[in-house]
């Protein structure tokens, strides 16, 4: 009877907690898709020894090649630019977790080596669910301060800067294999 119970609970929660995820990642995805006409989602490149790395996003910025990994953590996130492991505390439960600057310095290396004639630059961008209550890690950034911090280049700077870049993108984009059922975006008009 307790067990049963028991699923009746933790069902409908757990099928709340599913949709929510599927949102915060459809609008994180959209988000990304608005600030740039040019990105990239869920595709591999070449890492530089005979393998292949894993990208989450990049696109083509303003300012240059943005290479970006979203985590969405609730809780305090205790991680450092040394520390190997990072953790998450929230109300009594604790989850660790590699840090993810490290992996994102190589997804950044693996784009400059096939554009190295672009600026490259990378960032962990972590949900406003996160807390940093012991300061933010180096390449760390909110979602939110991300996007607004891309959509502040006007319209006609961001289109020349845009097209000056476009040669090295389309390097990155040739490099680029698509996994599982991703879209590689190459910009609006294809």
């Amino acid at each position: 009877m307790i067990a049963m119970l028991a699923v009746l609970v933790l069902v409908p929660i757990a099928l709340v907690v599913f949709i929510v995820r599927r949102r915060l990642a459809a609008s994180i995805d959209a988000r990304i898709h608005a600030v740039s006409p040019y990105v990239l989602h869920d595709f591999l490149l070449p890492d530089g020894n005979d393998g292949e790395i894993h990208f989450e996003y990049a696109l083509l910025s303003p300012t240059g090649i943005l290479v970006i990994d979203t985590k969405d953590v609730e809780g305090n996130v205790f991680g450092s630019d040394t520390m190997d492991q990072w953790t998450v505390i929230n109300d009594n439960r604790r989850h660790t977790f590699d840090n993810p600057q490290r992996g994102l310095l190589d997804r950044v290396a693996a784009i400059k080596s096939l554009a190295p004639d672009i600026k490259v630059e990378g960032h962990i961008a972590f949900t406003d669910s996160a807390r940093f209550s012991k300061g933010q890690p180096g390449h760390v950034i909110f979602f939110d301060t991300l996007i607004t911090t891309l959509k502040e280049t006007s319209k006609e700077q961001a289109e020349v800067l845009l097209n000056a870049s476009l040669p090295s993108w389309e390097k990155v984009v040739a490099g680029a294999t698509v996994t599982g059922v991703a879209k590689a975006l190459r910009g609006k008009n294809d």
